[in-house]
Parts: C-alpha cells; sequence; structure tokens
C-alpha cells in the first residue's frame, strides 16, 4: 500500500500511455495518488483524472513562478472546486525565487490569499518552495498556517528547518532525491523526522529516483523512495509505505 502525494499525471508527458503509466504503478502497490493542478489548464485535467479513477484525488491552486497571472476569478474558480469531494488540498502554492517571472512582492500576495481561502475551506496546504525558506515560513507563521497544517513538498531543506515545519502541523514530503547517493540533506532529514510525520512523493514527471534519474518520473517509482527511507531509518518496506499511507490518509480525510 503506497500513496504518491504529489503526481502531475495531468502533464502533457502522459498523453500518450496514461493507462499505462496507471497500470505499472497499481502493480507496484500504489493504492492511492494526488494530482496536483496549478494553473487553469492543469486544475481542468486533475479534476478530470480525479472524476474518472476512484485512487485519483487532487490538489488545485496557483503555483508561484506564475502568481504574476493569477486573478481573482481564477481564486473564485479554486474556491468553488473545493466544494468537489475529490478536492482534498489546496496548491502547490509558495515562493520561487529560482525563476524571475514574478516578482515577489506578487507571490507573496498570491501565497497569503491562497492560506486564507485554505483556512475558509478547511483544506490542508501544499508548498513549494524554492530558494526561498525563510520567507515562506515567516509567511506560514503571520498567516497562522498551522490552522489547516499540510505538506512541505519535495523538502529539500535542513532537519532544523524540517522540524520548525513539523511544529507548525506540517507533513515532509520526500521524493525522488532521498535516492540520489550525493543527496546528504534529503537524508539527514529521512533519519530525523518522525514516522509519523513523514509522507513519500514522485513529483513525476520530474526528479525521477536512482535509477531512473533524468528519466521521466512516474508514480510506480514511489516505491523506490519508500524503499530509501525505510533502509535509512532501519525499518521495513512495509512499515514505511504503511505508516505513510496513513498520515496521507489523515491528512487528507481520506476514508
Amino acid at each position: 500500500m503506497l500513496f504518491d502525494t504529489h503526481a502531475h499525471l495531468n502533464d502533457t508527458q502522459y498523453n500518450e500511455d496514461l493507462e499505462e503509466v496507471i497500470g505499472r504503478a497499481k502493480r507496484e502497490g500504489v493504492t492511492h495518488m494526488v494530482v496536483v493542478g496549478f494553473d487553469r489548464p492543469t486544475i481542468k485535467r486533475a479534476m478530470e483524472l480525479a472524476e474518472s479513477y476512484e485512487f485519483i484525488y487532487a490538489c488545485i491552486g496557483w503555483h508561484p513562478v506564475d502568481a504574476i497571472d493569477m486573478t481573482e476569478e481564477d481564486l473564485v474558480w479554486i474556491e468553488e472546486l473545493t466544494a468537489h469531494p475529490k478536492v482534498v488540498a489546496i496548491g502547490e502554492m509558495g515562493l520561487d525565487y529560482h525563476w524571475d517571472k514574478s516578482p515577489k512582492d506578487i507571490q507573496k500576495e498570491v501565497f497569503r490569499k491562497q492560506i486564507r481561502l485554505a483556512k475558509k475551506v478547511k483544506l490542508p496546504i501544499v508548498i513549494h518552495n524554492r530558494e526561498a525558506t525563510a520567507d515562506i515560513v515567516g509567511i506560514l507563521k503571520e498567516e497562522g498556517a498551522e490552522e489547516v497544517g499540510g505538506i512541505m513538498h519535495c523538502f529539500s531543506g535542513s532537519p532544523e528547518v524540517a522540524k520548525q515545519c513539523v511544529e507548525m502541523n506540517f507533513y515532509i514530503s520526500l521524493g525522488g532525491p532521498v535516492t540520489f547517493k550525493n543527496a546528504k540533506k534529503p537524508k539527514e532529514v529521512a533519519a530525523e523526522v518522525p514516522l509519523e510525520m513523514l509522507l513519500i512523493e514522485t513529483d513525476c514527471p520530474y526528479l525521477a529516483p536512482h535509477p531512473y534519474r533524468g528519466k521521466r518520473n512516474e508514480p510506480s517509482y514511489v516505491k523506490l523512495v519508500a524503499e530509501q527511507i525505510a533502509e535509512i531509518k532501519g525499518l521495513t518496506f512495509e512499515e514505511v509505505a504503511e505508516a505513510t499511507t496513513r498520515n496521507a490518509k489523515k491528512l487528507f480525510a481520506i476514508k
């Protein structure tokens, strides 16, 4: 039983072989997936997938790189969609200081608006962080985001920052990078964060785990992430798979 908490099966890279990709995931024991939409086209596709497959759920929000494109109408639309029973979280939202498409002040404003929306509709949030840790932690605290909690998606920070996030009611989600031979920080985080606050993900089609690094990622590979965490923690694969699935179901309120 594996739960891929962050997948982009709504990406055009899966247009030709989506059924095969889903079939491989099921054969590897993936029983649940959350597909993340982060702008109009990907949100629409995430909703279609959630409605088409019993085991797929949707997380919908606005990506910080594209914050400059988000309108008030988009925010209202997202709020309306949260009434759908298969929508389990809002995101991915946050800050991305690597790309310069959206000015930092606009990113922060859009981030805050989405946190407030999540609190209004009582859904957890999924955080995208790239080179913006201090500002993200600050905004989460200022906006009282611990009220809804959520996920630090594809966490790449230090064990110290992970501890801060856990204290704010956020799960730490690890993906492919924890399997990379040179990935010191994710391995330290996997070792130090309590199992009851860990989640696993692929972020597919990106960040494929070893030995598929550099290739297209897919949900079946989430098994490799769970195996690596089990090795680091000195646990069985089954213990990690069961715990991370239980954690995800609790966070997303999936029975």
